[in-house]
């Protein structure tokens, strides 16, 4: 069987090439199809090709006016010449389609469509994008959510047929684990108390400022010196310097892009890791955290509750900087509940949430749509 797994604007390196890697694994020949990361390294392919057939021609810095028009500009010819190519693939499996109005017209044909739902439903242009994104839910031939709090919004909210929404999780990145790691940027390698760290791009929803809160009110408890360091670090896609400029004790930010060597350091690193996020379906910071064994903190929005209910992870209110202050102290305090915590994600990321175990969900769905296409 022949895979075509498209990220047309490369958005998410890290899962796609974990995914085709265990596609490769569980005997699927596979093609990555996308365009150039514009922040830096990815893995290479093992086990799969890969084509950069997105937006070869496109200038400018990452996140600039420049880039965004060429990749516009270039999109429908790309998505055009993705059609021709992909009559040599069996099942073409999209993690993210850029342009949803159009795209819904160039879809390749005559082949079984996945599309991964990374985020079920947009935080942005409310209106215009959610009736273009559930055109595409029913335009292809099935939908993967990683969560079932995902298909429950599919189904409910968007009114997509369940048979075509199907629930795989997202795999725990263990490969990050055996990787060298990158040294930890000054002066970081000197703090000796324990660090929660908070990691991934900086955005709104991410709840940075209620975490910053609820750190305020610890430090308030242990008159103003806080049992731990909280590490914020990131790419900032917000204004982060009234964060900063606010920050309570105990606080370090590194607000930049992140390479794995170093991602894996700060991991290595943290005692604790807090996702204080408002909404959410699923997170690759939290399957991260589970492939190191960090215990976790996560706010109650959706796919979260799924994991903690597995007990790997404390479990608060969202937008609550009181209850995640205490869940946190508390956590901090509690040797024999982090060590608890820590063991079970160690289970899951190498059980259930292991790519191994993703991979061959993934190759059983296209197997089921390839046989209900051939009638077999």
């Amino acid at each position: 069987m022949h895979v075509r797994v498209v990220d047309p604007s490369a958005f998410t390196p890290p899962y796609d090439h974990a995914l085709c890697r265990a596609l490769g694994h569980a005997g699927a020949r596979v093609t990555l199809v996308t365009s150039q990361f514009p922040y830096g390294a990815v893995p290479g392919p093992e086990g799969y090709a890969i084509e950069h057939g997105f937006y070869r021609r496109s200038r400018g810095a990452a996140g600039s006016w420049q880039r965004r028009a060429g990749k516009l500009a270039a999109h429908v010819p790309d998505m055009r010449r993705l059609r021709r190519t992909a009559r040599d693939a069996d099942v073409v499996h999209f993690q993210w389609l850029t342009v949803q109005p159009l795209d819904l017209h160039l879809l390749p044909r005559d082949r079984p469509v996945v599309l991964t739902a990374h985020d079920v439903l947009p935080r942005e242009g409310q209106d215009v994008r959610r009736r273009a994104q559930a055109r595409l839910y029913r335009r292809v031939d099935a939908v993967v959510v990683h969560s079932e709090h995902g298909r429950r919004r599919l189904v409910e909210r968007l009114d997509v047929d369940p048979e075509r929404v199907h629930v795989i999780p997202h795999g725990a990145f263990r490969h990050l684990t055996t990787i060298e790691r990158a040294a930890l940027p000054e002066p970081l390698p000197a703090v000796k108390r324990p660090v929660v760290l908070f990691f991934g791009l900086l955005r709104p929803y991410k709840g940075v400022d209620v975490l910053l809160d609820a750190w305020r009110r610890i430090a308030d408890v242990h008159d103003g010196v806080p049992p731990a360091e909280l590490w914020v670090v990131g790419l900032p896609k917000m204004d982060v310097r009234p964060l900063k400029a606010a920050a309570p004790p105990g606080v370090r930010f590194v607000d930049r892009f992140v390479t794995d060597p170093e991602a894996a350091a700060f991991f290595d690193r943290a005692d604790v890791v807090v996702l204080p996020y408002r909404e959410i379906d699923q997170s690759g910071v939290l399957f991260t955290a589970l492939a190191f064994g960090r215990p976790l903190v996560l706010s109650d929005v959706g796919g979260f509750p799924e994991v903690a209910a597995e007990g790997a992870a404390e479990l608060v209110p969202a937008g609550d900087a009181a209850a995640l202050a205490t869940a946190l102290d508390r956590l901090l305090g509690d040797r024999a509940r982090q060590r608890a915590l820590a063991a079970r994600a160690a289970e899951l990321a190498a059980g259930p949430y292991s790519w191994d175990a993703v991979g061959r969900a993934h190759l059983r769905l296209y197997e089921q749509l390839l046989a209900t296409r051939t009638g077999r």
